[in-house]
């Protein structure tokens, strides 16, 4: 075989061992910690007994699958793609087998196609870079968009909330009332059902509170499952908590609003500076730049 061949099948397998060897030494120091689990059981205890996607792989005799939790462990994606999938809302098109599926084939893709177009083997260094994409871009993207979902009719739930309450209603029975009378069900509702389930099925309300607050992933939920966690334990007014922090909401709401407009005639220069300036000029000075090239100005 040809030394510059044998050499570039070597610097080959260096780059792609490198990259990923890189990329998991990056995933292990800055992982966190693992959190000891308390004796008595709390949320992370009721997470754990969910059964893991990549759980379901051990002890499989199948092939694709001992390679499927082995590029899982390595690479440190077990937990981190469970979360992703929940902050999802664990869609039924896909599950974290097929995300990590995805994102292999993202790290493997990019990197060749670098190589196709460069025929260099330090191209391969794109893997790490490929690999994380599908986190940067489309699920973080649909996580966004989910949250938001969520989080723009969130004021009027806890103000139908408050006012159901205040009638003698139980505040889990008014959240079943609010999500039954809903028009349309957006991301929200479909959350408080499945909390509403939950308790039903027999977590406690507090449990099945904490899990709403892990599946939206929004500080704003959890603050309100604290206001519910607080007025249980402390025996206060539930009715002027929630309505305190609806006003709250709103006025955060406005102020983020004031603050986004104040940004976007700084954000105009950017457009104007490129694209309306040069325009302007070239319209302003061409017909006196081709009269002095045709003989000079008229006056």
């Amino acid at each position: 075989m040809n030394p510059d061949t044998i050499r570039s099948v070597l610097l080959l397998i260096l780059s792609v061992g490198g990259s990923f060897a890189a990329f998991t030494l990056v995933q292990r120091l800055l992982a966190p910690a693992a959190e000891e689990r308390s004796p008595i059981g709390d949320i992370s205890d009721m997470e754990g007994r969910e059964v893991s996607a990549f759980s379901k792989l051990e002890g499989s005799k199948s092939f694709w699958d001992k390679v499927d939790l082995f590029f899982a462990k390595t690479l440190g994606q077990e937990k981190k793609l469970e979360e992703t999938y929940m902050l999802l809302g664990r869609p039924t098109n896909t599950d974290p087998l097929k995300m990590l599926h995805l994102k292999l084939i993202m790290g493997a893709g990019l990197p060749l196609a670098f190589y196709a177009l460069s025929q260099s083997p330090f191209t391969l260094i794109f893997a790490p870079l490929g690999f994380l994409l599908p986190d940067a871009g489309l699920y973080a993207g649909r996580i966004r968009a989910r949250q938001e979902d969520i989080i723009r009719n969130f004021p009027t739930f806890v103000d139908l909330g408050a006012l159901m309450i205040e009638s003698g209603l139980d505040y889990m029975t008014a959240f079943d009332r609010i999500v039954k009378i809903a028009p349309v069900k957006t991301g929200l509702e479909l959350e408080i059902e499945r909390t509403i389930n939950e308790v039903q099925l027999g977590y406690s309300r507090r449990d099945a509170l904490r899990r709403l607050s892990l599946r939206t992933g929004l500080q704003e939920v959890r603050s309100f499952v604290g206001l519910i966690v607080q007025s249980d334990e402390l025996g206060t007014s539930l009715v002027e908590l929630l309505r305190n922090y609806s006003a709250d909401m709103r006025f955060r709401r406005l102020n983020r609003a004031e603050k986004l407009a104040a940004q976007a005639s700084t954000k105009m220069l950017i457009p104007l500076f490129i694209f309306i300036f040069p325009t302007v000029f070239i319209l302003m000075l061409a017909p006196m730049i081709a009269d002095l090239m045709t003989g000079g100005m008229p006056f």
